[in-house]
């Protein structure tokens, strides 16, 4: 293991550490015990607020282990720790205060295993898909919990359904990638919206629908509201310690990339230029929402931190603000409040169209933007839920439709100028 590895792996165990024992005295160790385990029988659907169903401290509790777990996932496959996989960990600990918890998500990392011996594959090939395929955790908590089935056979149901969806994520994925050529960033969503789609067709057929339903802590405390801008500032100071100078020029560097996937910018920089970039992600889209009065809870902190990992693995400033902008313009267009539930975490989100506006300019990112929350006001119900990447399903969708049409009109144009002029005048 190399030196900047060690010292990012250093990192990421203060974090979590910190997160940990945040939780922990924060809401008292018997209170994080028993909130812990209501979280992990409370319904994971979309859209339910751990940090109001268990208490701030448990859900943050609850987010630090299984980041955990993927942090070690990650260790004992010798997988490096870069862009790709360290996004991957912070987006299953945002994930972990809305939706994730230990019992959900090791069903489907056993699918993704037995997958890639079908295939005849490592599991270190398939580790990401494992990690971001966690997205589908509500369908085994609701297989378990929300059938009416008595607890053993509704365990068994709940882990045979995990597994399933474990194996089949790998095959789908590759297909999904194909369609929007690497444009959107949570390739994962796309994939886990569709297989939830006949997940959710299979319980309507059973007689057991799910009804979605809003959990929202609409008063968070000082600890949800600053996790943001302490861990920011750890991240900077991290990305800034040694050569300063040349690490914002990596920084600046990352500016100038398009983000299509994959873009691992620890390796198309360094780990200090992304660590900087990380940092100002975190506190620019922290700022957003305490500029439009959204709440800091569980949700938006897992869009936070989703955008924060994120920007290791395709975004940063220049090819995230378009996006926003894209939100809040369809926002004042359809008369929307900008802090409600669904357009906050629309413009939190909506970042996994990041290279589209990278790759074909600022204009094109807007116009995405503004696609996305039209369409994920939509999707959300096609899967009743059940893809806690909802915003990655409807970004697949707005990516494959921009980048089809953006590519016939690049082709058309070329065409028109190679084709001889004696044709064009017939």
């Amino acid at each position: 293991m190399e030196r900047e590895e060690k010292r990012l792996y250093g990192l990421m165990y203060i974090l979590l550490a910190g997160f940990f024992l945040a939780g922990l005295f924060t809401q008292g160790p018997a209170s994080v015990g028993a909130g812990l385990l209501k979280i992990q029988v409370h319904p994971a659907r979309l859209l339910n607020d751990f940090t109001l169903v268990g208490g701030e401290g448990a859900a943050l509790v609850n987010a630090a282990v299984i980041a955990a777990l993927g942090l070690l996932l990650v260790r004992i496959n010798r997988v490096r720790l870069s862009g790709p996989t360290l996004s991957a960990v912070f987006t299953i600990f945002g994930f972990g205060l809305f939706g994730k918890t230990v019992f959900n998500i090791l069903p489907i990392v056993i699918g993704v295993v037995i997958s890639a011996r079908i295939a005849g594959k490592s599991f270190r090939e398939y580790i990401l898909m494992a990690l971001f395929g966690t997205t589908l955790g509500p369908l085994v908590t609701s297989l378990g919990f929300e059938t009416g089935l008595p607890l053993l056979p509704a365990m068994a149901v709940a882990v045979a359904g995990g597994i399933t969806v474990g194996i089949l994520l790998p095959p789908v994925a590759m297909i999904m990638l194909r369609m929007h050529q690497g444009f959107s960033l949570y390739n994962i969503g796309l994939t886990g919206g569709f297989i939830a789609i006949f997940g959710a067709a299979v319980l309507t057929a059973s007689g057991r629908a799910l009804n979605t339903s809003l959990v929202w802590n609409s008063a968070p405390s000082g600890l949800l509201i600053y996790l943001v801008p302490v861990t920011s500032a750890v991240l900077l100071i991290f990305g800034l310690l040694g050569k300063a100078k040349q690490n914002l020029g990596d920084f600046i560097k990352i500016l100038t990339l398009p983000g299509r996937l994959p873009s691992d910018f620890m390796s198309s920089t360094s780990i200090s230029g992304s660590l900087i970039n990380m940092g100002i992600i975190g506190l620019l889209t922290w700022s957003y929402v305490l500029l439009v009065g959204g709440d800091v809870n569980g949700p938006v902190l897992g869009g936070i931190f989703t955008a924060l990992g994120f920007a290791a693995f395709g975004k940063h400033p220049k090819n995230s603000w378009p996006l926003v902008a894209g939100v809040v313009a369809a926002c004042l267009v359809f008369g929307k409040d900008l802090a409600a539930p669904g357009p906050l975490l629309a413009a939190l989100f909506c970042l996994t169209l990041a290279p589209v506006a990278g790759e074909f300019g600022w204009m094109a990112g807007v116009i995405a933007g503004f696609l996305h929350l039209v369409m994920v006001e939509r999707t959300g119900a096609w899967h009743l839920g059940i893809n806690l990447y909802n915003n990655g399903f409807a970004g697949g969708l707005t990516a494959t439709l921009m980048v089809a049409v953006i590519e016939w009109f690049r082709t058309s144009r070329e065409n028109s100028r190679t084709e001889p002029s004696y044709r064009r005048r017939r």
